[in-house]
């Protein structure tokens, strides 16, 4: 039996591989209140040609659909991956009370890796961050697609 935030987590995960097998960077996201997931969402940026489809902002936009309000109090965001800078800025907008993550992202992580965008004193709005919820997992479906793609490259190029 898994614990509540363990069972998010694996959700979020079955959203990244949904995306990886669109081609997309393999990144899910789900969106709590209540005990409930109100929101779900994984890369397509790919797919819609859409540079805001992150799978973040995409539960949060689903999440804030479901609640009628655009302010995310007693919101958790599950994430596979840790939000880049465009996320972590809309996590703070909208002032989602937790986000947890698996995997760090060191080129483009702003709540750990690079920046601190989420628990940044100068903020009007904190949210509380937890890191490394199957880090494992989630850094290896991402490790796989990497890797599944670079060969790809490799075939085309031989």
């Amino acid at each position: 039996m898994f614990s509540p935030d363990e069972a998010y987590m694996r959700e979020a995960l079955e959203l990244a591989a949904r995306a990886g097998a669109l081609g997309e960077i393999p990144v899910g996201a789900v969106a709590v209140h209540g005990g409930r997931v109100l929101g779900r969402g994984f890369n397509r940026r790919e797919t819609e040609r859409d540079p805001f489809a992150h799978a973040e902002l995409l539960a949060m936009s689903e999440v804030a659909s479901a609640l009628g309000a655009w302010r995310l109090s007693g919101v958790s965001l599950f994430v596979t991956l840790e939000p880049c800078a465009m996320c972590a800025g809309a996590m703070v907008q909208a002032r989602i009370d937790r986000l947890v993550f698996g995997a760090r992202d060191p080129k483009a992580g702003a709540a750990r890796s690079l920046y601190n965008l989420l628990e940044d004193p100068r903020h009007n709005h904190r949210v509380e961050v937890s890191e490394g919820l199957l880090a494992g997992e989630c850094g290896r479906i991402l490790t796989e697609f990497f890797e599944r793609l670079r060969a790809g490259r490799r075939r085309t190029t031989e």
